[in-house]
């Protein structure tokens, strides 16, 4: 019996932050400030930081973002998120890298249901 592909794929993912010229900036991001999600992995460079409300703003979509979503679905048109605090110019863009492929097997203890289930 050939054993099943339990593979899946993710995209890899850029959060960078987006300073419009003239508008006061109070998180703390600069220029070039930006963050990679590989798999449930976030990398941020060597000496930089990112506040936690502005990563809380964009946490509850990398997930989905990370997903192949149809092409008429708004996640995957829409790309910037406003930062957290309403008096901050700045925003977050999110920006889809390349693919990466995962097992199931490496990622979980629960095994996937058998075909007949």
């Amino acid at each position: 019996m050939a054993e099943r592909d339990d593979s899946f794929e993710l995209y890899d993912l850029r959060v960078e932050a987006v300073l419009p010229e003239g508008k006061p900036i109070y998180c703390g991001a600069r220029e070039g400030d930006h963050f990679e999600l590989r798999g449930e992995m976030l990398h941020l460079p060597a000496n930089q930081g990112f506040s936690i409300y502005s990563i809380s703003a964009v946490l509850p979509l990398l997930a989905a973002k990370q997903r192949e979503t149809h092409r008429n679905d708004w996640m995957t048109s829409d790309a910037e998120i406003a930062c957290p605090d309403p008096n901050c110019g700045s925003r977050l863009r999110i920006v889809r890298l390349g693919k990466r492929r995962f097992s199931h097997a490496e990622t979980t203890a629960v095994p996937l249901p058998s075909e007949n289930e």
